[in-house]
């Protein structure tokens, strides 16, 4: 029997019952409801409508639907379509394409279904060991006094283990460390207001919530001392796409001479795509920048029909990065230039872009 379990995660199997539930982050933080995800199909809907998200564990849940079908009986001709499915299910980040392009290789070479079931038990193993790493390198660049800022949700609710940006301060602050978090609400779905609040109040850790464009007042006043974002895809040069906002703290941190760092596994790294020019940024309904939907309902506040563009990351250029803070070390721009990063950590299948 397998029975793993993550923050906003758990799969269980018994044979042909296995189970695979999500913690529904449509939802949090005024409800925790967990959903069942029984078919592909179902989770891929889950990932579109980010009742499941952050790049490592959008890929890790991917990863565990495809073993579950296997598990269950899909043929492998089915399974070749669930997986190609499930990697165009989100365009931007890269980790879901990599769990897919491992699963996809274990079909191809007529791995049995317990075999293809055990590679998505691996990836999920995988990012915890990572996170863990990512954080220790992390936290090292962290000083006591610290106040942070950070953007979008990068914990346990985005990854199998303890996160990316925000392993790293948990783990600041497990080391003794006295330090303040400021979060964005991260327009336009709130992920930091409703899911990275949640997360710090559960884990003790001071934090106050701040709406985006109160960001660059707080750096001018020098209340902030260091900058930490996660990422869903790095480039080859080292820019990276991140959830939309990102560039604009970059920018803002270069500026007031703040160190901007950038936190992820080496999943999120994509070798076959040369710069951030080449990455593909997702573009969503319209809906979530005319209003808002949760617990409470609908509401609108924009006029009716009115035009929206809604991306939902941006990019940010690698020249604006202090430190890229990844389960192998701690790495500057020219660690990147003179291409050290790339000998360091496991190449990967990715999307040729």
């Amino acid at each position: 029997m397998i029975n793993l379990n993550a923050l906003a995660l758990r799969f269980v199997h018994m044979s042909k019952d296995a189970e695979l539930w999500i913690l529904d982050q449509t939802l949090l933080p005024l409800k925790e409801e967990w959903l069942l995800l029984r078919t592909v199909s179902e989770a891929i809907d889950a990932i579109k409508a980010l009742k499941v998200r952050g790049a490592p564990l959008i890929g890790v849940t991917a990863a565990l639907s495809l073993g579950q079908s296997a598990i269950k009986g899909a043929s492998y001709a089915q399974l070749l379509d669930e997986a190609r499915a499930l990697h165009a299910a989100r365009p931007t980040a890269v980790n879901l394409m990599m769990c897919m392009d491992r699963m996809m290789a274990g079909i191809a070479s007529g791995k049995t279904p317990e075999e293809l079931l055990g590679i998505a038990v691996h990836l999920f193993n995988e990012d915890v060991s990572l996170c863990t790493r990512i954080a220790e390198n992390g936290a090292e660049l962290i000083s006591d006094g610290d106040h942070i800022l950070t953007h979008c949700n990068t914990g346990g609710l985005a990854t199998a283990g303890s996160g990316t940006a925000l392993g790293v301060i948990r783990k600041a602050s497990a080391q003794g460390k006295t330090i303040h978090v400021y979060v964005d609400e991260t327009r336009p779905l709130l992920q930091g207001a409703r899911l990275t609040t949640w997360e710090l109040k559960k884990l003790g850790i001071p934090y106050t919530l701040i709406t985006d464009n109160m960001a660059a007042h707080l750096m001018r006043l020098r209340k902030v001392q260091k900058i930490i974002v996660g990422c869903d895809r790095i480039a080859a040069n080292g820019d990276f796409a991140n959830k939309i906002g990102t560039y604009g703290l970059a920018v803002l941190a270069h500026h007031h001479r703040i160190p901007f760092y950038v936190a992820g596994p080496y999943t999120t790294m994509d070798w076959a795509c040369f710069d951030g020019d080449r990455i593909p940024i997702e573009q969503r309904s319209a809906s979530e920048v005319s209003g808002v939907e949760g617990v409470f309902g609908r509401v609108e506040w924009a006029t009716p029909d009115s035009p929206v563009y809604n991306p939902a990351f941006d990019v940010t250029p690698a020249k604006l990065v202090s430190r890229w803070i990844l389960d192998c070390g701690v790495f500057t721009g020219n660690d990147f230039q003179a291409d050290r990063v790339r000998q360091l950590i496991p190449q990967q299948s990715t999307l040729q872009i």
